[in-house]
């Protein structure tokens, strides 16, 4: 009878468990498989959970608990992967770094719908997430939309943070009528462009991919029709986008890691509407630029790649606006720095926090 009742309660505890992993997920969210996750390349990291807004958020939190942070802030399409060459020199160097995979990206929870993302959320949930871990006296990193969402972190809780570092990112903004015209153009010129292919994007791209110095109207019209591709394509190709905006060549383990967020479109709503939102805090962005970022008295780094071309307009704002910055070109590196010149960066960004002179890297692309 004592066997039989144990059998009982061992099925029933199966069930419960079941059912309970089930209701973790809230209603239109989706998330990724952990199998997808195994035996990635280069990516040999335990991975962390934490609940924000009823959703499941992933981070990596590397290196010793009580040491200084420096937290990692991932783009388009991208994931905490992204960042895989640069944690170890970090945590060699005796930092703690935390890299967190945004809402809709790597192994946190994922919207079915793309209604259901804004700017105004990702942020929330990062700060959500700084705070948990009491983040304090730590160091910004961001590349791509990373920068768009984690440069609103540093401004909105700024006494957490002891210096930023920026590279190949920006954080628009306007005012007033400005901004909203800025908001309905864009939307506007997205129906406009309506469904584009990716090789129809490829093609619009390479004036301001190839030239030396692209031209104004050439960087917007790779940054609409981008948009435009993103907003109205059902199944992103992540592997194509990464490799020909980052003129890169990945390996077929890399290429399998990137892709592992995102078994199917179903998975990609993140993805596919991140750049629609850019213009819809633009307000926002221009407050804390004034009241945050001009009067910033603590270290800032501004590391662009030398062969930059999809966010090299957006130099100039931190250039122009930051006080005193400190300024570095990364040769030979172009949209995803952390793929082309991760552990050089790294070197660079631990000799900056240690207050040691930086100065331009000299690379090749690996």
């Amino acid at each position: 009878m004592d066997k039989f009742v144990r059998t009982i309660i061992f099925f029933s505890l199966i069930i419960a468990s079941s059912f309970s992993s089930t209701s973790e997920l809230r209603d239109g969210v989706i998330r990724t498989p952990d199998e997808r996750f195994e035996n990635l390349e280069d990516y040999p990291f335990k991975s962390y959970y934490m609940t924000i807004d009823g959703l499941r958020i992933h981070y990596l939190d590397e290196g010793p608990k009580d040491a200084e942070p420096i937290i990692l802030f991932h783009g388009e399409p991208a994931w905490s992967y992204l960042f895989r060459k640069m944690i170890p020199v970090f945590t060699d160097s005796g930092y703690r770094v935390i890299v967190p995979d945004m809402v809709g990206f790597g192994k946190s929870d994922k919207f079915i719908s793309k209604f259901d993302y804004s700017y105004e959320h990702h942020i929330e949930v990062m700060k959500e997430l700084v705070s948990e871990l009491d983040l304090k006296n730590a160091t910004h990193f961001a590349q791509d939309w990373g920068g768009l969402v984690g440069l609103r972190v540093v401004a909105e809780m700024p006494e957490r943070f002891s210096r930023v570092v920026v590279s190949n990112t920006g954080m628009p903004a306007a005012e007033g009528l400005r901004a909203w015209f800025t908001q309905r153009l864009v939307e506007l010129t997205v129906w406009w462009n309506g469904p584009i292919t990716f090789e129809e994007l490829k093609i619009s791209a390479q004036d301001a991919l190839n030239a030396e110095n692209p031209s104004d109207s050439a960087g917007i019209a790779m940054f609409t029709k981008w948009i435009a591709h993103s907003y109205y394509s059902e199944d992103m190709d992540i592997v194509g986008i990464i490799e020909n905006f980052g003129r890169l060549k990945l390996s077929e383990g890399e290429k399998k890691a990137y892709e592992a967020p995102f078994p199917s479109g179903k998975y990609k709503a993140g993805a596919h509407v991140w750049p629609y939102l850019i213009p819809t805090q633009l307000q926002e962005n221009e407050k804390y630029w004034k009241n945050v970022f001009e009067k910033w008295e603590k270290p800032f780094l501004i590391a662009f790649g030398g062969e930059e071309r999809i966010t090299i307009r957006m130099k100039d704002d931190f250039v122009n606006r930051i006080p005193n910055p400190s300024i570095i070109t990364l040769g030979g590196a172009g949209h995803f720095v952390q793929e082309e010149v991760g552990p050089e960066l790294a070197k660079i960004i631990v000799d900056f926090i240690q207050g040691k002179a930086v100065s331009d890297l000299v690379a090749s692309k690996n």
